[in-house]
């Protein structure tokens, strides 16, 4: 939380380890809670949200690196490997490209001849 004049800014949003010490320093009264595995992958999540968002608009090496930080944390909390992420990410880079040609898809016609799936197989 954050005093302006009288007034409390409440946030419940995941921040990193260091703030909450950072803000007492600038003599900020904190309160915080640590989350339970639920609430933190629902932060997770809202976080990279707001990385990329910040990243989408400030287009700088730095908000760039809050949304790898998010991905690390997230490649921790789901114990994903993070060699085997940049395997997947290479075989997928081998089996479908990489944005190197600057392709952009402006439509696609299905083959007549092709049927096409029913929506209500699945119901």
């Amino acid at each position: 939380m954050r005093v302006i004049g009288y007034m409390t800014l409440h946030y419940n949003k995941l921040v990193r380890d260091n703030v909450p010490n950072l803000a007492r320093q600038q003599g900020e009264k904190v309160s915080v809670h640590y989350a339970s595995d639920e609430e933190f992958w629902l932060k997770l999540k809202q976080k990279l949200q707001e990385e990329i968002n910040e990243f989408a608009k400030l287009e700088t090496m730095d908000s760039l690196a809050d949304v790898l930080e998010v991905i690390d944390a997230i490649c921790e909390f789901k114990k994903f490997d993070v060699r085997e992420l940049n395997a997947v990410r290479e075989n997928k880079a081998i089996e479908h490209g990489t944005f190197t040609k600057r392709v952009i898809l402006d439509e696609t016609e299905p083959d007549p001849t092709i049927p096409l799936p029913d929506p209500h197989d699945d119901i």
